[in-house]
């Protein structure tokens, strides 16, 4: 043979092997970058929940489980639950008896919008910072209410879980605001003597104690009660109310009473000599 024929087949050889080289690359080599690039960009979805209760746990999915229906990787509820429900809620009162419920209901997106939840002050303070997200929102808001506690050591009724949005009393329009947080609420004068829970509870209702706050000003009870006596702060578990005319001349006959101790504020308050006004649903 040739030289020169020795290195054409030579080069046919190198050619036809670096060939079939890349063909076993190509091969082989695809399906193993698609697994690994699956495995990359696989989405991993996890849920925050609240901090593990007696009994359940809710995650930001709006679901409620017991601790042992947690799937360990995702963080999330398993099975077929019923998203945002409102077990042992009253709707009208935005209040429920059940904290994970609370927070269950508060995240649905038809009662707290967010434009308004990330808006709101974590504690009372001006320069406090706001909440990074409904949930944040849903899950503070349901644990601390200052609306729903008398004395700072007792709730005032089973339903001290609320997540209500407050809203800024010192703005011009907070006597529309006040009007739309008393929506779904029926104002009851009671007569004397008598307690809200029994006044309420007469029409086939119940007190409703966080819209205590609402009544207690004197725009208010002007708007319901006759006040010929005027608007007077005072002190007691009945008030807001307004002092009967035949009471004896040193309790304000025909005054109107607000107290400016609100964590007085209470169902079962009562006064011989007092009409209570009352918030019932």
């Amino acid at each position: 043979m040739s030289k020169s024929a020795f290195n054409i087949n030579h080069s046919k050889l190198i050619s036809s092997s670096f060939c079939l080289f890349l063909l076993f690359l190509l091969q082989f080599s695809s399906p193993v970058s698609s697994i690994r690039k699956d495995i990359s960009l696989q989405d991993t979805n996890t849920c925050r929940t609240t901090v593990q209760g007696r009994y359940l746990i809710a995650d930001d999915m709006g679901q409620v489980c017991d601790a042992l229906s947690i799937d360990p990787q995702s963080r999330c509820c398993r099975g077929k639950l019923d998203r945002y429900s409102c077990h042992g809620c009253n709707l009208v009162s935005q209040c429920c008896n059940s904290y994970e419920f609370c927070v269950s209901c508060c995240l649905n997106p038809s009662r707290t919008q967010k434009n308004l939840a990330l808006n709101v002050k974590i504690s009372k303070p001006i320069t406090a910072g706001t909440y990074s997200s409904v949930f944040d929102f849903c899950t503070g808001r349901c644990r601390h209410n200052s609306e729903s506690v008398v004395h700072e050591n007792a709730y005032l009724s089973e339903f001290h879980h609320c997540f209500s949005i407050p809203f800024n009393s010192s703005s011009s329009d907070s006597n529309v605001q006040t009007e739309v947080r008393l929506a779904g609420i029926n104002i009851v004068i009671g007569t004397r003597g008598e307690s809200c829970d029994t006044v309420c509870k007469s029409s086939g209702q119940s007190c409703v104690p966080n819209k205590f706050q609402l009544l207690n000003q004197c725009e208010m009870m002007h708007k319901y009660l006759s006040c010929k006596g005027g608007c007077l702060s005072s002190v007691g578990a009945d008030q807001p109310a307004e002092v009967v005319d035949d009471a004896p001349r040193d309790l304000n006959p025909g005054a109107c009473l607000y107290t400016s101790q609100v964590n007085m504020l209470s169902c079962d308050g009562s006064h011989q000599h007092t009409k209570r006004l009352c918030p019932c649903a």
